[in-house]
């Protein structure tokens, strides 16, 4: 299965997380974590599919939270 992997910009614009914001709830376990695409890990990304599930996953918490469920 191929995955589609999302650089950094494209996830603050799909998130709205700034760049901090992304690294400090990846920290947390809050967000996914991202995926090294060098040897280094300078380069790196996360999977669309995982950000789409993190997105998911807050608006059920919305509705969960405006009984909009």
């Amino acid at each position: 299965m191929l995955h589609k992997i999302l650089k950094l910009p494209a996830v603050k614009a799909a998130t709205g997380k700034s760049r901090s914001e992304i690294y400090e709830d990846m920290s947390l376990g809050l967000f996914p974590q991202r995926v090294p695409l060098s040897e280094g890990g300078r380069a790196v990304g996360w999977l669309e599919s995982e950000i789409i599930e993190w997105q998911r996953r807050r608006i059920a918490e919305r509705d969960r939270l405006s009984g909009d469920a």
